[in-house]
């Protein structure tokens, strides 16, 4: 049995401005981080062994999400208050990977530090307090009471069935309460932000998930009102904030890697030339979907070509992102040559 050998790398963390003071790029002297410059945006780096986070079991990644996060954290403390964080696990072969991402993104990541300035991210956890309470409540809720009774009173011994209903429509009542105090929260604290964004809840005793963006100055304000909503509440709700966070939630980005033989694919799946235009992909697609949309050919067959018409349209607007064209009719090569030029890009992670 033969050892993998460990191939090191560069390890990108998050994108700074370059213009940064040179206090805050002093104190990474005793990290074991530096940076990559590239014009007035910089990768903060670190040499760690490529690995491919996706093939990572529980713990290694638990580790390097810990790392991840401590890095951006301690970097924000050092006085790097505009981070741009990279998605967990992107590594760079050396330092001309890194350059050419820089350069990849550049205009997108000024764009980002032209918006992102001064801004910062606090994430709340909201969660029933007494979930049996809660729970209580919405068994003795009308429906609930008129649906069981209707059921006892069918003279029909209780089946898998019935409990199933009764359970969905409890839940469907749980998840009613927990709309509503998921709203109550957001008006509270949306008027201190300039947006949030809905995180998945983990379990039916969690309410919500929020991240909150906000102005520096802002957060003061946004305490406030959390403390005067948990007073209203009438501690209803366990309310848990973190931060102030790098923008996770809003800004983080992925470096997104195509290949020639996807955009070929692609490319012939839509019946494109190798040149074509954004105008033209979309038009393509909507040919081909009328062709084989289940709503109007159900064979399966039809609903197989459908999903691959709508897999190559999709691969196809990630080439344009990454072409770039100025407008939707600008024509672009699908050529090999062409294809290789633009073989990745960067996206604000969703």
């Amino acid at each position: 049995m033969t050892n993998e050998i460990a191939i090191e790398g560069l390890y990108i963390y998050g994108i700074i401005p370059t213009h940064d003071g040179v206090v805050q790029f002093e104190k990474l002297e005793d990290t074991n981080v530096f940076i990559v410059p590239f014009q007035e945006v910089s990768a903060i780096v670190s040499k760690k062994s490529i690995v491919d986070y996706r093939q990572l079991e529980t713990q290694p990644l638990a580790r390097l999400l810990l790392d991840h996060q401590k890095t951006i954290e301690g970097l924000m403390n050092m006085g790097f208050t505009t981070i741009i964080p990279m998605r967990i696990g992107t590594f760079a072969d050396n330092t001309s990977g890194v350059l050419s991402i820089l350069e990849k993104g550049y205009e997108l990541f000024t764009e980002i530090f032209g918006k992102a300035t001064n801004l910062l991210e606090i994430n709340i956890v909201a969660s029933w307090s007494d979930f049996g309470q809660i729970l209580a409540e919405i068994a003795v809720n009308p429906q609930v009471l008129e649906m069981k009774e209707k059921i006892e009173n069918s003279g029909i011994a209780i089946t898998e069935s019935d409990q199933l209903s009764i359970g969905y429509l409890v839940k469907t009542k749980l998840d009613e309460r927990r709309d509503e105090y998921a709203t109550k929260m957001i008006n509270a604290l949306s008027p201190f932000c300039q947006t949030t964004k809905q995180h998945e809840v983990q379990n039916d005793q969690m309410v919500s998930n929020t991240s909150f963006l906000l102005e520096q100055g802002q957060l003061a304000l946004l305490e406030k009102a959390l403390n005067q909503l948990d007073e209203s509440l009438n501690g209803q709700l366990n309310l848990k904030w973190v931060g102030p966070l790098p923008l996770y939630s809003f800004y983080t980005m992925e470096v997104k890697e195509l290949y020639f033989e996807e955009i070929e694919l692609a490319k012939n799946e839509l019946g494109l030339n190798n040149s074509t235009s954004e105008k033209n992909i979309q038009q393509a697609y909507l040919d081909k979907a009328k062709l084989f949309h289940p709503d109007m050919n159900p064979s399966d067959d039809a609903v197989v070509m459908f999903k691959r018409i709508k897999k190559s349209y999709h691969t196809m607007l990630d080439y344009i992102t990454s072409v770039k064209p100025e407008s939707r009719e600008e024509q672009f090569s699908l050529s090999i040559d062409a294809v290789d030029k633009n073989l990745f890009f960067l996206k604000i992670k969703e």
